[in-house]
């Protein structure tokens, strides 16, 4: 049984931009939401310090974070890139190739 390659690009696209927003967002979520909860108590003296969010409630929110999109995006991104790819791709390659052969064949013609 063979695999499209369509399937086979819209999987590996799917795979490589899951991990590079993950690790992207994981970074990005980890030191924004550090750096804001550090300074949120800062700005709000009301708060007690036993209700003052940590700086491991920053990296848990983090890794949640990223461990869900990078599973929510390969999910959908194969889903999506494999349905684009494999009816528009072959859709566009038959409209081209037979607008290509029509040209050629009145080109003959001619």
């Amino acid at each position: 049984m063979s695999v499209h390659p369509p399937v086979l690009l819209s999987v590996y696209l799917s795979i490589y931009l899951s991990i590079y927003l993950s690790f992207s967002l994981s970074i990005y979520l980890s030191f924004c939401l550090s750096v804001y909860l550090s300074v949120l108590p800062s700005f709000r003296p009301s708060v007690r310090p036993s209700v003052r969010p940590s700086v491991y409630l920053s990296i848990y929110l983090s890794i949640y974070l990223s461990i869900y999109l990078s599973i929510y995006l390969s999910t959908c991104l194969s889903i999506y890139l494999s349905i684009y790819l494999s009816i528009c791709l072959s859709v566009c390659l038959s409209v081209c190739l037979s607008v290509s052969s029509q040209v050629i064949f009145i080109y003959i013609a001619l």
